[in-house]
C-alpha cells in the first residue's frame, strides 16, 4: 500500500521508526523505493549535491520541479516530499501555495519548507487549508545559512531548546504532519519528540526522534566534497566509481575494452561485400 502522510502519523503510535532518505532522480528514487523507505524527498540538498553550488539558495523553483518529476516516476510506494526551495514560499502566501500546488500536480505527495516564524505559520495553514500536506523543518534551517553563521547546531542553552519546543508546537498547531529537526543536541529532539503528537524526524538530532533522515549521497559515499560529523557512509559508491572509471580508462587505452562479446557483427555475406 501507498505510504501517506497518516500512515506516517501512525508509525509515532506505533513507536515504529520513520526512515527518511533523498533523491534528485528516477534511478535513485526506484532503488528508495524498491528498498522500502517511508519518505523520500526531493530535498533542496540537490544544489550542492547535485548542481555544484556551495549552499542552497541558488536552486529555483523550475529546477526543484525539473528533478521532482523524474523522482515521482521512480516511486509507488514511497511518500514523496519535495523541498520548498528559497525564496519559493517567503515572498507571500498567494506564490507559496502556487508553487506548493504545482508540486503535488506534478504527483508529489506533499511540501517541506523550514521555519516557524508569523508569518511561516501562516502559510502553512492556508496551505494545509487548501489541501497541501506540509513537512516542517526546525533547528538547523539551511536556507537561513547566512543569517545562522553557518553550519552550525542550534538549541544549545535551554533557553534556545525551549525556543524550538515552541516552534515545534506552533508548527503542529499550523498543521503540520511531521517536523524535521536538524542539528540541535540529542536531549533537545528527545524533549521535542516527547511533547509534540506528530512525528519528528532527525538529522544531527540524535538518536531518540520518531525517525532519521540523511541526504543519500552521503549515505553511499558518493558526495566527497565534505562529510558532516553525523553522517555514517554505508557504502563507498564515490571511492568504487573512481576505481571504475580508472579500469574503463586503462582498457580502452590498452584495447581491452570492447571485446568480441561486447561488440556487434554483419552476417557474413554483407560483410563480404564491403570488404570487396
Amino acid at each position: 500500500m501507498p505510504t501517506t502522510t497518516h500512515t506516517i502519523q501512525g508509525y509515532k503510535k506505533q513507536n515504529r521508526k520513520i526512515v527518511a532518505l533523498t533523491a534528485y532522480d528516477y534511478s535513485t528514487a526506484k532503488v528508495l523505493d524498491n528498498a522500502g523507505v517511508d519518505i523520500v524527498l526531493v530535498g533542496d540538498s540537490l544544489a550542492q549535491v547535485a548542481l555544484g553550488h556551495e549552499n542552497t539558495l541558488s536552486l529555483t523553483m523550475d529546477e526543484m520541479l525539473h528533478h521532482a518529476k523524474a523522482v515521482v516516476r521512480g516511486v509507488r510506494s514511497a511518500l514523496v516530499v519535495v523541498d520548498l526551495p528559497f525564496l519559493s514560499y517567503q515572498v507571500s502566501k498567494k506564490k507559496a501555495v502556487y508553487n506548493a500546488g504545482k508540486c503535488l500536480q506534478i504527483g508529489a505527495h506533499a511540501v517541506k519548507l523550514e521555519g516557524a516564524s508569523r508569518d511561516i505559520l501562516k502559510t502553512i495553514e492556508k496551505m494545509v487549508s487548501v489541501g497541501i500536506p506540509v513537512l516542517g523543518h526546525i533547528g538547523f534551517t539551511p536556507q537561513s545559512v547566512n543569517v545562522l553563521g553557518g553550519n552550525k547546531v542550534q538549541g544549545k542553552s535551554a533557553e534556545a531548546a525551549k525556543d524550538l519546543l515552541k516552534q515545534a508546537k506552533d508548527l503542529q498547531e499550523a498543521g503540520c504532519f511531521a517536523i524535521v529537526i536538524e542539528l540541535v543536541p540529542s536531549e533537545v529532539a528527545a524533549m521535542i519528540t516527547e511533547n509534540i503528537n506528530i512525528p519528528t524526524i532527525g538529522i544531527g538530532a540524535g538518536p531518540d526522534t520518531d525517525g532519521q533522515i540523511l541526504v543519500t549521497d552521503d549515505l553511499l559515499g558518493k558526495f566527497v566534497d565534505f562529510k558532516p560529523s553525523f553522517v555514517r557512509h554505508y557504502a563507498e559508491t564515490g571511492k568504487d566509481a573512481n576505481n571504475a572509471v580508472k579500469n574503463f580508462i586503462y582498457d580502452v587505452q590498452n584495447k581491452r575494452y570492447p571485446q568480441i562479446n561486447e561488440s556487434f557483427f554483419m552476417a557474413e555475406p554483407e560483410a563480404q561485400k564491403i570488404k570487396s
